[in-house]
């Protein structure tokens, strides 16, 4: 018989492509993932993996197992919320991607707490990229942010909130703050700050690198709150979707930068049924709906 916790092994090292970020992640040594990992080829009777000292690939046989491995790991998740949810009310986790303002999920958190009595709510915040693993494998039951790739349309179980371009953020009282439209030329000498998490960042990068232009970073942070600070605190600029447009930020659109989000909810798969009719959900989602159709603060 296949442990479960054998099963968790295989998908981390699958999913980390490393023996130690695994052991790391299901909070073991690397010995201990390792004999296990030997444990379940014995039990298998194949070698699921091939070993070099640089990465770690799935044989034939580890790709086919791997297929059933998460099939198991999903309806043990699935046999688990269902448990708990004989209890007075249903969990529900839904992920909530970091570049969304915080004033909204604030409103929304609080819309979404008039919701039924049985429905009770668990956050898990990340990035998309961060969070559309945890969705794949049943760790959520919905995930409200923008897709990952910026340039791409809505995809097939995506439904769309909102949608949007990004702007050129800087403080209300910079030189270029009542324009409408700024240049790359017009922000080649400025200071700027780097928004980490972006999801647009690469595209970003591409448009002032195709541009020549090579500013001077004078922070770089993972919290649009950070980045908002240091902007209207007039250490530099940075390029931020437009629903971070506020009081004491101006937000020039940038010349020749035509990205756009799209900013909408994906739910798992197996979590639909449960997901079906929700209050809660539907609040959280008709709220962030709501707060980009009304623009600014």
């Amino acid at each position: 018989m296949i442990d479960r916790y054998l099963i968790r092994y295989f998908l981390a090292v699958v999913d980390e492509g490393n023996f130690s970020r695994a052991a790391a992640k299901c909070r073991v040594a690397q010995p201990t993932l390792s004999v296990g990992i030997a444990k379940l080829e014995k039990l298998v009777e194949r070698p699921l993996f091939n070993r070099t000292n640089r990465r770690v690939e799935l044989t034939g046989a580890g790709t086919r197992f791997a297929v059933h491995a998460r099939r198991i790991e999903l309806n043990f998740a699935e046999a688990e919320r269902e448990a708990r949810d004989d209890g007075p009310s249903k969990l529900i986790r839904i992920g909530i991607a970091a570049t969304l303002p915080t004033a909204w999920i604030e409103r929304a958190v609080a819309a979404a707490a008039s919701a039924l009595p049985s429905e009770r709510l668990e956050l898990v915040e990340g990035t998309a990229r961060e969070l559309a693993p945890l969705l794949e494998r049943g760790r959520i039951d919905a995930l409200i942010g923008p897709q990952i790739d910026a340039l791409s349309g809505p995809g097939e179980g995506f439904e769309p909130l909102f949608g949007e371009g990004y702007g050129m953020a800087m403080a209300a009282s910079h030189p270029l703050a009542g324009r409408a439209e700024v240049s790359a030329a017009d922000v080649a000498g400025e200071t700027m700050i780097v928004r980490r998490h972006c999801e647009a960042l690469s595209e970003v990068s591409r448009f002032f690198t195709g541009q020549g232009v090579r500013p001077f970073f004078a922070a770089r942070t993972t919290s649009d709150e950070r980045a908002l600070a240091y902007v209207r605190a007039g250490l530099g600029i940075t390029v931020m979707p437009r629903c971070y447009l506020q009081q004491c930020i101006a937000m020039p659109a940038l010349s020749g930068f035509a990205v756009q989000r799209t900013v909408g909810l994906r739910i798992e798969p197996n979590a639909a049924g449960r997901l079906a009719g929700s209050v809660l959900l539907r609040g959280l989602c008709d709220t962030i709906r709501s707060e980009a159709l009304a623009g600014p603060d």
